[in-house]
């Protein structure tokens, strides 16, 4: 068997007319598996060889319905498509002619007009939509006349989404020189993300891939889903020019709308989940980063925020390791405003006439935000190798903060590593008026209370709720390719724990790892003079 066609259905009226459209259209060596998720077909879908039904009495979800369908199935390749499609003839044969094993693949999508409501006494026709009361001309009772026809416009062709993550048609991608050569030339053109109704691979490339991810729920996202990992596995995915399929959007609600019990609650958890496939990454396979992504289509909607690091030092580091640090920034390209205590010549500079302190260090950074010109801002500290790939992120939401925990502490002196989840200043980045916004009331709140901070306020914006903290914005993390070092030496403004005991809550020591070096960066143990000369050389 070449392809597996897999069809998840619950309550779908046009469940046996998409199959028969299949069955009339398929030329090649394809079988098709139905799963009837909690509820028998209704009208029946007739007996094929072609045709397998697998039947779940309690409905198991959307993409556990898909999973088990990818599990009987015999073909090298999967197509997971909905269950109120219709498609062109011998699309079976015309994708796998250009399939490569590791693409997703889809057909051009048009919009499928399946029926229209029909009046008997009048003749009066609705467009598809919820079943009306009576005829609107002469109140007569209206019956569904199934139509099944394949729009010749709009025409869908490349797709994309926001940081949100939003699903989201990507036109403009089809006006570029770069789009309109791959079409013209091989029939064949990226696109960013998919819609989700109709999707081909690898059977093997899908359960690796694991791109049905069960723990998402039932329904929401895939699209982006299988998008992301197919790319950022390393593969590619196509729009194929040479065949189509036509596809019902459930648009108008009432009765005629999605058939699986649907919540707000659940597609927002969904969209979190793929917030985190995007956001987090490292997913098994994964081996592009989003940044490599973004290159590849940008400009893309929603993406194009400016960035822009902010620098806030007391002047008091070790020279080699300020410079060491400041070096590093640099290979960010990224225009870096910078406050400090000392003249100081990086980015541009504005001297904060006080004594180094916790108000002071925060009367740097609100400096410093509002010198920037950013959208985006990255806070940078004195005393960080920041990775190149911490500056690839963008937050999808302007009033949440983001923090990178991707994050080694290495001991000046000995050189040893350690790892442990957290959220500090000096790895958040969020939209810059948010962040003004959050150290103008912090200064507000300090100066009111003599200067003296509350340190059950915390450093970290997002990280506590008013009136404990200072707003009642959230905070998320974020893991960046490649780990940034935290370098920890005799003048740190706040103090290094170096083992479990020191800290009163142990939720805080989550991942912890003690380690002679870091990954991606080599050995620091015994040798951080020369390793920190490496990096300057570099």
């Amino acid at each position: 068997m070449e392809l597996s066609i897999l069809i998840p259905a619950r309550n779908e009226m046009f469940l046996a007319r998409t199959i028969a459209d299949l069955l009339s259209n398929i030329r090649g060596d394809t079988e098709i598996i139905a799963v009837l998720d909690g509820q028998w077909a209704d009208p029946p879908i007739e007996d094929n060889p072609r045709v397998h039904i697998l039947y779940f009495p309690e409905s198991i979800g959307q993409r556990a319905a898909t999973n088990r369908a990818a599990a009987m199935a015999t073909g090298k390749y999967v197509m997971k498509v909905d269950a109120h499609c219709a498609f062109d003839e011998g699309f079976d044969v015309k994708l796998l002619a250009d399939m490569q094993d590791d693409w997703t693949m889809v057909p051009i999508m048009r919009n499928l007009h399946a029926f229209d409501w029909l009046c008997a006494d009048c003749g009066k026709r609705i467009y598809q939509g919820p079943t009306p009361d009576a005829c609107p001309d002469c109140g007569g009772v209206m019956s569904m006349d199934v139509v099944w026809i394949a729009k010749p416009s709009p025409k869908s062709r490349a797709y994309c989404f926001d940081p949100e993550p939003h699903f989201q048609y990507f036109r403009e991608y089809c006006k570029r020189p770069e789009y309109k050569e791959m079409r013209d030339r091989d029939h064949l053109t990226d696109t960013m993300s998919l819609q989700g109704s109709c999707f081909l691979m690898t059977r093997e490339r899908y359960f690796a891939l694991n791109v049905c991810d069960e723990t998402w729920g039932s329904w929401g996202s895939q699209g982006i889903e299988v998008a992301v990992k197919t790319w950022l596995s390393g593969g590619r995915c196509v729009v194929n020019h040479n065949t189509w399929y036509a596809h019902l959007f459930r648009t108008q609600g009432g009765d005629f709308s999605f058939p699986y019990p649907l919540s707000g609650n659940q597609t927002n958890y969904a969209k979190s989940k793929a917030r985190e496939l995007i956001n987090i990454g490292d997913f098994p396979g994964q081996v592009r980063p989003l940044q490599w992504l973004l290159d590849k289509f940008k400009p893309v909607p929603g993406w194009d925020a400016s960035k822009g690091i902010i620098y806030y030092t007391d002047s008091l580091l070790d020279e080699t390791i300020a410079n060491a640090c400041r070096q590093q920034m640099l290979k960010a390209n990224l225009p870096v405003n910078s406050a400090s205590l000392q003249p100081l010549e990086f980015g541009e500079n504005v001297i904060i006439n006080e004594k180094r302190g916790i108000l002071t260090m925060f009367k740097q950074i609100l400096a410093a935000l509002q010198m920037s010109r950013a959208d985006v801002v990255f806070f940078c500290e004195h005393d960080l190798l920041y990775h190149p790939s911490h500056f690839d992120f963008t937050p999808p939401q302007k009033d949440v903060f983001y923090y990178n925990e991707n994050t080694w502490k290495v001991d000046a002196d000995s050189g040893q590593a350690l790892f442990y989840y957290t959220k500090q200043t000096s790895g958040l980045c969020c939209y810059r008026e948010l962040a003004i916004e959050h150290y103008e009331k912090r200064i507000e709140r300090m100066e009111a209370d003599s200067d003296r901070y509350d340190r059950r306020v915390g450093f970290e914006p997002g990280c506590h709720q008013y009136p404990r903290g200072i707003d009642n914005h959230h905070a998320e993390r974020w893991m960046s390719a490649s780990p940034n070092i935290d370098i920890r030496h005799n003048t740190n403004l706040t103090p290094s724990r170096w083992s479990r005991d020191k800290f009163r809550n142990q939720r805080y020591c989550q991942g912890w790892q003690m380690a002679d070096e870091v990954p991606g960066w080599g050995a620091t143990k015994g040798r951080f003079s020369e390793f920190l000369a490496e990096v300057s050389n570099e």
